[in-house]
């Protein structure tokens, strides 16, 4: 239905024209998100201009845009509230020290080479994340259509000016590539609506409008120098490193995890690989110098990202446009960005919401086991009630988990292969491990078994010491009953870990033992 995101090669021309469209949706995010935070909206906009240029010079997913974010910015203003509770003015400066610390766990993150774990994330659990954002993103636009003064919807006319304005940005981002895609057609709609509401429709609300709901400045003027580097001060770091440590691990870990989500939906999208460690250094270098700036720090933006793509940016070239464009608004180009309508960005927006959202998990009803459908809807629950992605993430692979567990518990089989008044002979399959012992135990009758019993190991795996427990334990039962127990085709690892748990039981050693290990088990699990 809506061809959003077509595979193509970038160039340098494409990356700046997309840069510029960037630059712009970069601006009101920017603003909303230091609300959030309770900061002055410069702030949230210098965040914008370190994250994007440093993570698009030196990231790992050419493309990506970072900037301040929603999940960001509600952490961190528990890092300013805390602060001005101890004084005043403190508030920013616990900011930026939470910030700059943040950005030295993420740095390590990168160092240690810990990015990998991202390939865990089951994709049930990538497309709940995909579409909970896409509703986030979609709800983020509807405080638009209300007046500010009163919260309640506008008045007829302003709202159909508002819905006209924002359904022409949509029919342009749409259709205009049909005539040229010479030039984005998002950025394409933002100037042509842009100058419709300038000479017909003076009451639209603009992001000069949004500038002035910000305290200190009721002109909505967008200007500022550019800061210079300063260290954190007045902080007690004796009494409170507990707080600061805390906060800054939870953004670190927060900035990753979305980070690392949206380099692997842009990698689907590009079908290209992008390097996850190399953006775990890069972001935390990123808020390491926006703290040091004057920046509340920020991660990546799914939203803003799929801007880029949509209008044609691939490179780094687009990233570090966006970042040095919006610089250059701020400190210059203010007077122009004021007058854009936020009509136009929320059609832009919208227009997102519609690439973003996975339409074919829709299909997937009835198609797909009911456990992956509702680790699906938990997900995007999660993100759309807490509006926090990180922990929507971790319920969905801790969900995930449980239910491979589970079902991988059911598929333990034990069949016997050769039974004589002395001897019967079990032949076991499938993996052995803490979810699937007590179905394996449960398979065997010591007291009313033959006197020798051999158990094949030979097409299942011992997982982890559960496992091993498991043998260890039957080993005693048939030892109790006085019945002999022999395994066969166990690796040399689960035969050197039974014999240093004190095992009774006899392991046939064989020319075609397998040759697996406990511990690789794990660590091919990890990668």
């Amino acid at each position: 239905m809506f061809d959003l995101f077509r595979k193509k090669n970038g160039n340098f021309k494409d990356d700046i024209l997309s840069g510029l469209t960037v630059a712009l949706a970069l601006v009101p995010e920017a603003i909303a998100f230091s609300f959030a935070a309770g900061v002055d909206p410069l702030v949230g906009l210098w965040a914008a201009v370190f994250m994007g240029f440093i993570t698009s010079a030196f990231g790992g997913r050419p493309g990506m845009i970072s900037g301040a974010t929603g999940a960001i910015s509600v952490v961190a203003g528990k890092a300013v509230q805390h602060g001005d509770q101890l004084g005043e003015g403190l508030g920013l400066q616990y900011l930026f020290a939470v910030i700059m610390l943040a950005g030295v766990i993420q740095m390590l993150f990168g160092v240690l080479k810990l990015g990998r774990f991202i390939r865990l994330v089951p994709h049930p659990v990538m497309i709940g994340f995909v579409n909970g954002l896409a509703i986030v993103i979609l709800m983020a636009q509807f405080p638009s259509f209300l007046d500010p003064g009163t919260g309640k919807l506008l008045q007829p006319q302003p709202l159909a000016v508002m819905v006209g304005l924002v359904a022409l940005t949509m029919l342009i981002i749409q259709f205009f590539p049909r005539l040229t895609k010479a030039v984005p057609s998002s950025l394409m709609a933002i100037a042509t609506v842009g100058l419709i509401s300038f000479f017909f429709f003076e009451n639209t609300a603009t992001v000069s409008d949004v500038l002035a709901q910000s305290a200190g400045n009721p002109e909505g003027r967008l200007s500022g120098s550019f800061p210079l580097p300063s260290l954190p001060t007045g902080i007690a770091w004796a009494t409170d490193w507990t707080f600061i440590l805390k906060t800054a691990f939870i953004i670190a870990m927060v900035g990753i995890i979305e980070s690392l989500m949206t380099l692997q939906l842009i990698d689907e999208i590009t079908e290209t690989r992008g390097q996850g460690n190399r953006e775990c250094f890069a972001q935390g270098g990123a808020n390491l110098l926006s703290g040091l700036f004057g920046g509340m720090g920020g991660c990546a933006m799914i939203g803003q990202s799929l801007i880029n793509l949509k209008s044609g940016g691939r490179g780094r070239t687009s990233g570090i446009t966006a970042a040095l464009a919006l610089a250059f608004f701020i400190m210059a180009g203010g007077i122009v960005i004021e007058k854009i309508p936020i009509a136009a960005l929320v059609g832009v927006m919208f227009m997102v919401v519609i690439g973003t959202f996975e339409w074919s998990s829709l299909k997937t009803l009835g198609k797909v086991p009911l456990s992956e459908v509702l680790v699906i809807v938990a997900v995007t629950l999660v993100t759309v009630v807490w509006h926090d992605l990180a922990t929507a993430v971790f319920i969905g692979i801790i969900l995930s988990a449980l239910v491979f567990a589970w079902e991988s518990s059911k598929h333990v089989f034990v069949r016997v292969e050769k039974e004589t008044p002395e001897e019967k002979i079990y032949s076991l399959q499938g993996l052995l491990y803490f979810g699937s012992v007590r179905d394996f135990s449960d398979h065997f009758q010591a007291k009313s078994d033959v006197p020798n019993i051999v158990i094949d190991f030979g097409e299942a795996r011992v997982c982890d010491m559960s496992g091993l427990e498991a043998i260890n334990s039957l080993a005693e039962r048939y030892r109790q009953a006085g019945k002999n127990l022999r395994l066969r085709h166990l690796s040399a690892d689960c035969r050197r870990m039974l014999d240093k748990a004190g095992a009774m039981v006899e392991v046939e050693i064989l020319p075609d033992d397998p040759a697996y290990s406990v511990a690789n088990l794990r660590r091919n699990a990890a990668k």
